[in-house]
C-alpha cells in the first residue's frame, strides 16, 4: 500500500504539468490588459507591459506618493508633513491613470478574479519590506450589503495570494464594515474622511490577532488615504503595534481622479 501511495505522489507533479498544460491548449492564457494571448496566466502582453506606470523611488517614505527627484529616502512629501496618516508606511505597485484603470476596474468591478495572484505577485515585490515585517495581512473590509452585490471582496483576495507567498498569516475579517457607506467617488479628501469616520470596527472574534501584532493592511486603490487612515485608526485603538498598507495602485497626486469608488 505504501509503495502504491508513493507511486501515485509520484504522479503528481507531472500529472498536474500535463492538465495545465491541457488546460491552456484549450484556454489559452490571456493578457490581463488588453486580451492578447501571452505565454503565462495572469501576466500582462508586452506592450501593456510598457504602458504601465510602476512606482520605484523615489517616493515619500510615509504615503509612497511618488517624487519627480530624489530628496532622500526619508523624505515626506508636504501632506504628511502637515498630517501625518495614522498608519504608519504605505506602498504601492502601479500609478491609477489611464493605462492602470480598465485593469483595476475590471478586476474589482468585472469579475476578474483570475489576475488576483498575479497582482498579488507584483505587491509582494513592491511591498517586501513591509511584508517581511508584518505579524497578519488583514483587507480593507466590505459593507455585508456591498460583498453581497459584488460577490467578493477583492482586497481580501489580494491579501489571501499574498499570504501564500510570503508565509503569512492571513486575517481576511479582522476588521468589520458597520454601516454602508456612500461611494467615495467625486468626495473631496475631507469628504471621504468624514465618509468612513465610524465606519470600521475590530471584528470581536480577532481581537487577540490585534493585540501587539504589526498588522499589513491590504487594499485595491489608496486615494486620499482616508479609508486606510480610518482602518489604521481603529486598529491602534484595539492594541496594534503598528499598522502599514499595501496596495496594487494609488493615485499619483492627492486629487480626485474619476472613475473610482472606494469599498
Amino acid at each position: 500500500m505504501n509503495q502504491i501511495v508513493e507511486t501515485l505522489q509520484g504522479w503528481r507533479g507531472p500529472l498536474q504539468a500535463f492538465l495545465r498544460s491541457a488546460l491552456d491548449l484549450l484556454l489559452p492564457p490571456r493578457c490581463l490588459g488588453c486580451g492578447d494571448r501571452v505565454g503565462t496566466p495572469g501576466t500582462l502582453c508586452p506592450a501593456c507591459w510598457t504602458a504601465m506606470h510602476f512606482i520605484d523611488a523615489p517616493f515619500c517614505a510615509c504615503c509612497g506618493l511618488p517624487f519627480d527627484y530624489d530628496a532622500g529616502a526619508s523624505a515626506l512629501c508636504g501632506a504628511c508633513i502637515a498630517a501625518p496618516p495614522q498608519f504608519g508606511r504605505a506602498r504601492a505597485v502601479l500609478s491609477y491613470d489611464d493605462a492602470s484603470r480598465p485593469l483595476i476596474l475590471g478586476f474589482k468591478h468585472g469579475d476578474r478574479t483570475d489576475a488576483a495572484p498575479g497582482f498579488a505577485r507584483w505587491m509582494a515585490r513592491s511591498g517586501a519590506a513591509l511584508l517581511a515585517e508584518c505579524d497578519v495581512i488583514a483587507a480593507v473590509p466590505l459593507h455585508r450589503w456591498r460583498l453581497l452585490r459584488r460577490r467578493y471582496n477583492q482586497s481580501a483576495l489580494l491579501a489571501l495570494h499574498l499570504g501564500k507567498i510570503a508565509g503569512k498569516p492571513v486575517v481576511p475579517d479582522l476588521l468589520v464594515r458597520r454601516r454602508a457607506t456612500p461611494s467615495q467617488g467625486g468626495l473631496t479628501a475631507k469628504g471621504r474622511a468624514r465618509n468612513v469616520a465610524g465606519a470600521f470596527a475590530p471584528h470581536p472574534r480577532h481581537a487577540d490577532r490585534v493585540k501587539g501584532a504589526r498588522i499589513l493592511l491590504v487594499d485595491d486603490v489608496l486615494t486620499t488615504g482616508a479609508t486606510a487612515g480610518e482602518c489604521a485608526r481603529v486598529l491602534h485603538r484595539a492594541g496594534a503595534c503598528g499598522v502599514d498598507v499595501l496596495t496594487l495602485a494609488r493615485v499619483p497626486k492627492p486629487v480626485r481622479l474619476d472613475p473610482i469608488e472606494d469599498p
